[in-house]
């Protein structure tokens, strides 16, 4: 500064800020540091040192070793023995570096790995799951079961029923390995779901293992790990001819699934697939229509060029594979340096 630096860049290099370095100079000279000299005074309520040490031998001894201050504190005053307040309890363990689970409860959750599955074709990776439509009776809800191929978006099996139970989904599965001819496949179609008994229970697990499922479930109280299935089931709810008022009965609520369906998967532009619909992309009709396009899109810019003013024209290329739950690129490079 003597040499003519501004004040707020020495303060900046020094970790200060400006009033602070004002207040040393003036007070201790020019390279003086206050931090060196501070005192703080001990405040005289505060606890021993035996005070301290018994605190924390309280709240390791093997009968209170899993239990929080709230209870310790409250059988040590059962006891008649007063140490501390429940607050200074849970601040002596932050200090010494015990604020966390002790005893048994130490041991760390189990980790569950992300699911994370690609397909490159129809059949190889299905997504269910089960949804609740609205009937015209308060509190009286229709299960909407759908199973969606992940790589066609295509719905190759659905019913409505009453009620949820192992059974049902049982009689799902089994109709849509028969329309989809799975008997004569080689290859295991991995059946994502989450974690809901109708479809994690024992005899649906036997079910998939005699229809050649191999099973895949999303991770406990985590939302979003089967985001394919529940933007279908927002297209389905938001669908304009859902009734705003709910279904008379059972039989109203299936016939409207059967339209849904077959509108969805024959009518249904998929953004995702280049805006063919499902079917088209389940039987590979998709190759042939985006050819089209493209030829078509190329032959208007060699028409008028002057209304194209990229390099290229449309994307209609076809999707070749879809991935669910996709690992980010940052976190698997970061997951891969943690275990090396």
């Amino acid at each position: 500064m003597n040499e003519g630096a501004r004040q707020s860049r020495c303060a900046a290099v020094l970790g200060l800020s400006e009033r602070t370095l004002q207040r040393w100079r003036g007070n201790h000279g020019d390279d003086a540091d206050g931090r060196s000299r501070a005192v703080r005074p001990v405040p005289r309520n505060a606890l021993s040192a035996e005070e301290r040490t018994e605190v924390l031998r309280q709240c390791n001894l093997p009968e209170n070793a899993s239990k929080p201050p709230a209870q310790i504190v409250v059988e040590l005053a059962d006891r008649g023995i007063y140490l501390a307040s429940e607050s200074t309890f849970y601040r002596v363990l932050r200090c010494d570096g015990q604020q966390h689970h002790r005893g048994k409860a130490r041991a760390p959750r189990p980790s569950y790995q992300k699911p994370t599955h690609t397909a490159h074709a129809p059949n190889q990776v299905w997504c269910w799951d089960i949804t609740w439509l609205p009937s015209q009776v308060a509190g009286l809800f229709f299960k909407l079961y759908l199973i969606l191929d992940l790589f066609s978006r295509k719905i190759v099996a659905y019913e409505v029923w009453a009620e949820e139970n192992a059974e049902h989904s049982q009689t799902l599965l089994r109709r849509a390995a028969l329309s989809e001819k799975l008997a004569s496949m080689n290859t295991l179609v991995v059946l994502h779901g989450d974690n809901g008994s109708p479809l994690k229970a024992g005899t649906v697990q036997a079910t998939m293992g005699t229809l050649g499922f191999c099973p895949s479930h999303s991770r406990p109280r985590v939302s979003n790990d089967n985001a394919h299935a529940e933007a279908l089931f927002r297209t389905a709810k938001y669908h304009p001819t859902l009734p705003p008022k709910g279904f008379a009965d059972l039989e109203s609520a299936r016939q409207w699934a059967c339209s849904f369906v077959h509108t969805y998967n024959y009518y249904h532009r998929h953004s995702a697939l280049r805006f063919v619909t499902p079917a088209e992309k389940h039987s590979g009709e998709d190759r042939a229509i985006l050819r089209r396009r493209k030829k078509l899109y190329e032959n208007a810019r060699k028409h008028r060029p002057d209304r194209w003013f990229r390099k290229t024209t449309r994307n209609w290329n076809p999707v070749t594979f879809t991935s669910l739950n996709p690992i980010d690129p940052k976190t698997l490079e970061k997951t891969l340096k943690k275990s090396a």
